[in-house]
């Protein structure tokens, strides 16, 4: 799947980031704490998050997380959008609560990964 494609289902909205949304993603997580998001095994990336700070950005350079999508319409400051787009991070927004996006990308074939 790639980011382009979770755009679409879940309607969202580019922050940033476009230039990569032919990238492909092969594991989702959805959380708003960032120690959970540090327990999955690097690789390529989406997280669903309703936390809207440095944080997530900085964790998901972390796990080579490709794409983060903040939930519940929520939309980060321009120092934020700086700091995905420095890291080349895709950064989506979507009016979907995190269950209803979640279960989306779960529906369209995109799973989990795995526990480090």
């Amino acid at each position: 799947m790639t980011v382009s494609d979770i755009k679409d289902l879940l309607e969202a909205e580019v922050l940033c980031g476009e230039e990569f949304l032919s990238n492909h993603v092969h594991t989702a997580c959805g959380s708003d704490m960032m120690s959970d998001v540090l327990a999955y095994v690097k690789d390529q990336s989406v997280l669903l998050t309703g936390l809207c700070n440095p944080q997530a950005i900085r964790t998901a350079e972390m796990m080579d997380i490709v794409c983060v999508v903040f939930v519940r319409g929520k939309q980060p400051d321009e120092a934020i959008v700086e700091l995905a787009r420095e890291r080349h991070i895709t950064l989506l927004s979507t009016e979907l609560r995190m269950f209803a996006a979640c279960g989306i990308l779960y529906e369209a074939g995109l799973r989990g990964g795995a526990k480090s």
